[in-house]
């Protein structure tokens, strides 16, 4: 017996969203269209769109029609594990197989005290001492901060941008972001239903006019940024675009969330956009990038007015993130090492550039120097969910841009973003991109006929 038509629609649309035939945000055929197509009837096709709708691949609008969902969730962006014969260039971390003697030696070092402090409660949103050597390693790299008064421990930067969220705007809220942004803050936002706008950026960062306009023709709750080594663009705003935007900050008294996990790259401190809207600004910083994803230790500068309130919402959900790894970092900060671990990274990625720039020489490249990651434009030959796809099926993978767009069914660019940390040893990284190299040249063009 043979299966219902409507599943074999299904399996194909699904195909062809898979591949990146049919790309986010884009309109599917009416229901009469395709049934004509197909030689069946509008009803099948309904069930067929019922079905694809169940699984969250594409949204039905009375009066607009059906369109492609922005499918990619944050675990195919960030594939955190691959097989063994995979190379993985779709996740921003360390590389952390440098220093894990010296973490090692931390946290025995911490054990072996047997500190009874680290095993209890205490107030506030952890010890003192963490707390202001959390404040040395965010002001070392251009926060202004005075003491530990206003830092907020956090259980990582996911977790801050979390409960920052939830903490100052409600549901149904606009919070604006960069148009290209991390994927983990459109994730948050959808779960804890809020809208999200993009602004425009070019290759300082977002626009300031543009959020200005925005925020004069709504109401926006929040801005979130990414000031230094943009993710996915690798954007970094030099001082007087930070003014500009703190303007418009200060302007429209908008909640400011800095996120600055990678300022510790920038050769030298640029002061952070907070330090210009100190009664607004929340000033996100961490060891995940610098040092280790699994220390799970962020740091919060908060305006003097809401540390209070933000650590009574720490409290009254998690209590307290874990004094354990705090103490390990609080450890690493005051001798030092925390900082050249950073440094040691930072010259890990200006080599990889390097490489990277090398084997991709023939393609249009955004990045820094010393950025963990680039943004790879693809020839017209391609397109990104298709290439990302290709790429995966060799073994490598990739981002496609369409997982960091603000509005999915704005048009994707045509590009990629390529990590170039995860992938423990040089060699292996060239053969790597010495094969994306090979991918990128095959002139592969899809026919875009529906069935």
């Amino acid at each position: 017996m043979s299966a219902p038509k409507y599943l074999a629609i299904v399996k194909k649309i699904e195909e062809f969203i898979r591949s990146g035939q049919f790309a986010e945000g884009s309109q599917l055929p009416t229901h009469r269209e395709l049934a004509q197509q197909m030689g069946t009837t509008a009803i099948t096709v309904a069930k067929a769109y019922k079905a694809l709708a169940e699984k969250k691949l594409i949204e039905s609008f009375v009066g607009r029609g059906s369109f492609v969902c922005n499918h990619s969730q944050l675990s195919d962006v960030i594939r955190a594990e691959s097989l063994e014969q995979e190379y993985n260039l779709s996740i921003l971390q360390p590389c952390i197989y440098q220093h894990t003697e010296q973490l090692n030696q931390a946290f025995s070092q911490i054990l072996n005290r047997g500190n009874d402090a680290l095993y209890g409660y205490v107030e506030h949103t952890g010890l003192t001492r963490h707390r202001a050597l959390g404040a040395v390693w965010a002001h070392h790299y251009g926060l202004d901060v005075s003491g530990h008064e206003q830092i907020v421990l956090a259980c990582g930067a996911q977790h801050a941008l979390s409960v920052l969220i939830q903490c100052y705007t409600q549901p149904g809220d606009t919070i604006a972001v960069e148009d290209l942004t991390y994927p983990g803050i459109l994730s948050i936002a959808n779960m804890l239903g809020r809208n999200v706008v993009g602004i425009p950026m070019d290759q300082q960062g977002m626009l300031p006019q543009s959020l200005n306009e925005l925020c004069q023709s709504m109401r926006i709750a929040m801005v979130i940024i990414v000031p230094s080594y943009q993710n996915p663009t690798a954007a970094t705003m030099p001082m007087e675009r930070r003014q500009q935007i703190a303007a418009v900050v200060n302007e429209h008294q908008l909640w400011l969330v800095e996120d600055d996990i990678y300022g510790f790259l920038n050769p030298q401190p640029i002061p952070a956009i907070t330090n210009l809207a100190p009664d607004f600004g929340f000033h996100i910083t961490s060891l995940s990038k610098a040092i280790s994803p699994g220390m799970r230790c962020a740091f919060i500068k908060t305006p003097v007015q809401e540390s209070e309130r933000l650590s009574a919402f720490i409290r009254a959900t998690i209590w307290l993130p874990s004094p354990l790894p705090f103490a390990v970092a609080a450890t690493l900060i005051q001798s030092g090492e925390a900082f050249r671990i950073a440094e040691q990274q930072r010259e890990i990625a200006i080599r990889r550039q390097c490489l990277a720039r090398e084997w991709l020489a023939d393609y249009q490249l955004l990045s820094q120097p010393d950025s963990y990651h680039l943004w790879l434009i693809l020839p017209e030959e391609w397109q990104a969910d298709a290439f990302t796809l290709a790429a995966k099926n060799r073994g490598i993978l990739v981002s496609s841009a369409s997982y960091f767009k603000a509005d999915p069914r704005a048009p994707t660019p045509n590009a990629i973003r390529l990590s170039l940390m995860a992938i423990n040893d040089e060699s292996s990284l060239i053969v790597a991109l010495r094969q994306l190299a090979e991918l990128l040249k095959r002139d592969i063009r899809f026919d875009y006929t529906y069935f």
